[in-house]
């Protein structure tokens, strides 16, 4: 556990986890609804700046990402999160207010913040929930990736949600849950003035790396995805997640 500020993500300090102690809490209280498996933990790095990059297919993954992560967490996490009853948790655990209707340039440049004192920020380049398959990826993973020049490890999230589930429905108790950490992506980070280009050209690749490690993670748990969403429920984001538009910082 870190110490420090009490940080509000938007006052020039990055967050700060300051609730160490919730996470082997919070393990032992999920494994006793979900029988959780964890794949791969080797692949994170023990020490200096990484990306989890995390499929999106149920509603707790991001929780998941967060309490099982190898190394506690920064998430992405819509603010509408903070604004209900767990937003005190949310912010004690140093993860990310993320305003998904727009850019988010503060929600960048926390990361960026995280990134650079060496620990490790989460995101869901999907953006929102839907078959996790990558059909599309926004560009925020690429662009922290490009800044930092942090490796990406990406997160296969398998049992997150039942086939057929609604988007917001959590799977059945007694179910099991996989979580496969899996090979890192890096590039050489690259300095300011990085052009659209430039993240358009690192996402491309990110796209298809992140799919190739989720086949693999396939492979490993003999695991599949829950498919689509429920007719009727939409899997478009109401924005472009953390990168809509250039950033120049």
């Amino acid at each position: 556990m870190t110490s420090g500020p009490d940080c509000r993500l938007h006052d020039g300090v990055y967050p700060r986890d300051r609730l160490g102690w919730v996470r082997p809490v919070a393990q032992f209280a999920l494994r006793r609804r979900w029988h959780v498996t964890l794949h791969g933990e080797d692949q994170v790095p023990a020490t200096g700046p990484v990306i989890l990059a995390s499929n999106h297919v149920g509603l707790i993954d991001g929780p998941l990402l967060a309490v099982y992560g190898p190394r506690p967490v920064h998430a992405l996490t819509k603010r509408e999160m903070f604004a209900g009853p767990a937003g005190p948790l949310l912010r004690a655990a140093g993860q990310i207010r993320l305003d998904r209707d727009r850019a988010d340039p503060a929600a960048i440049k926390a990361c960026i913040r995280v990134l650079d004192a060496g620990e490790v920020a989460g995101i869901s380049p999907e953006g929102t929930r839907g078959a996790g398959q990558w059909q599309q990826i926004r560009r925020g993973a690429a662009y922290l990736a490009l800044v930092s020049g942090a490796p990406v490890v990406p997160v296969t999230m398998f049992g997150t949600r039942d086939p057929g589930g609604a988007k917001s429905s959590l799977p059945a108790a007694g179910g099991s849950i996989d979580i496969v950490y899996g090979e890192p992506w890096q590039m050489q980070p690259v300095t300011w003035p990085r052009t659209r280009e430039q993240v358009g050209a690192a996402s491309a690749l990110l796209h298809e790396h992140l799919r190739a490690e989720t086949a693999r993670a396939h492979d490993l748990t003999g695991r599949v995805l829950p498919g689509p969403l429920p007719a009727g429920e939409s899997t478009k984001d109401p924005g472009q997640g953390p990168v809509n538009k250039e950033h120049h910082d």
